[in-house]
């Protein structure tokens, strides 16, 4: 399944020095001195991806001593890299590859309305400088309840959605300032002191990353293309629970969404019109999508098992596959890399046991740039890792 082109029955993929070198039917020729692996009867696809987690940063069963997602000292935190919180040991980047996820961005939490910038990584690596793909990958924002929530008990600015709206618009406009300030000193040959958080906005106004829209309300949602259209920037909407309610106004300014996460209850108000049929909705108004387990609140390896039960719920099955491949990968910025089985592209490549939207199969072997990092273990009912 290369994603990208049709199915290959029968198929091959080759991979030397790390990359995918060719991909073909039967008649593929096959180097005489290449290691084969046979895969007859099985599937094989290209390593998952999920576009919004916090894998690493907000670490599996380490409570608050492993939780590093929010920086709540102040409501813009453009400044801080979620690079410089992410344990590689967590052991949710195992859970990942015995999930068919070789890839996934890391993003701050949604506590202030500018969280921090987010960073994309490969899940396997011994330090995170070794995984990852392309740091910052874009800038997270919130709007909503959270930044509502937390500084409003605190009797702070944010206290309301407006305000939220206003710490957004005012940390721009500064940041343009900053920029034209830096232009003009450049042009008089003069210094201007640093200053990380405009720099990190900048970023995003001269298009280099995107702007990472937490919202889940249609309302919200709105705010979101609002500012978004005022200050030039490529935007992405993450969560988009009721972003079926406005899906004609999202896909005419071709902006994508990635949905979810799908498997949790409807513990606050925003989340009052989550639906398995969601994803299904967004993809027939031709909006692009990509399916996230928002990790941890759903766990990452079952990121597949999102997609399936939105195929059960109306998602053509080739539009779920894409959503946790070429998709997000393409929204990380990688797409030149991964999320799909393309010549010239890295060869993380996963074989399966069968059709991976089929909650029966399982990632058999996994490959990071042409070697093996994974292997299951059908005697001991175990996976069995290489070590980094």
């Amino acid at each position: 399944m290369p994603v990208e082109g049709e199915p290959v029955d029968g198929g091959t993929v080759l991979m030397a020095d790390g990359k995918i070198a060719a991909v073909g039917g039967p008649g593929l020729a096959v180097p005489p001195d290449a290691e084969v692996i046979d895969a007859t009867g099985k599937w094989v696809l290209p390593g998952f991806i999920d576009a919004h987690t916090h894998l690493g940063a907000y670490e599996e069963a380490g409570g608050w001593a492993g939780s590093d997602t929010n920086e709540l000292t102040g409501p813009v935190q453009a400044h801080v890299r979620v690079l410089d919180a992410i344990n590689p040991a967590d052991i949710g980047f195992r859970d990942a590859i015995t999930g068919g996820v070789l890839a996934v961005n890391v993003n701050p939490g949604s506590g202030n309305p500018i969280g921090g910038q987010t960073a994309a990584i490969r899940c396997w690596g011994r330090t995170v400088d070794d995984m990852v793909l392309r740091n910052p990958a874009g800038l997270k924002s919130a709007l909503g309840e959270n930044p509502k929530r937390i500084y409003g008990e605190r009797k702070e600015t944010p206290a309301t959605r407006l305000g939220t709206a206003a710490v957004i618009r005012s940390a721009l406009v500064d940041a343009a300032n900053y920029l034209a300030q830096q232009q003009d000193s450049s042009e008089r040959i003069e210094a201007t002191a640093r200053d990380l958080k405009h720099e990190a906005l900048g970023r995003v106004l001269r298009g280099e990353i995107p702007w990472r829209q937490h919202c889940h309300r249609a309302d919200d949602i709105a705010t979101a293309l609002r500012i978004a259209s005022e200050f030039g920037y490529r935007l992405v909407i993450d969560h988009g629970t009721e972003a079926h309610l406005i899906a004609d106004k999202i896909a005419a300014a071709g902006i994508p969404v990635v949905i979810g996460p799908l498997f949790t209850s409807r513990s606050k108000a925003e989340l009052r019109n989550r639906s398995l049929a969601n994803p299904g909705r967004l993809a027939a108004a031709g909006v692009e999508i990509s399916i996230t387990t928002d990790h941890p609140v759903v766990p990452v390896h079952f990121l597949i098992h999102q997609a399936t039960l939105s195929v059960k719920e109306g998602l053509d099955p080739v539009t779920a596959l894409r959503a946790v491949t070429i998709n997000p990968a393409r929204i990380i910025g990688v797409d030149d890399r991964l999320g799909s089985l393309t010549p010239g592209k890295d060869a993380d490549v996963v074989v399966w046991s069968g059709d991976p939207l089929d909650v029966m199969s399982r990632a058999e072997v996994a490959y990071r740039a042409g070697r093996e990092i994974y292997r299951y273990d059908y005697d001991t009912r175990e996976g069995v890792f290489a070590e980094p």
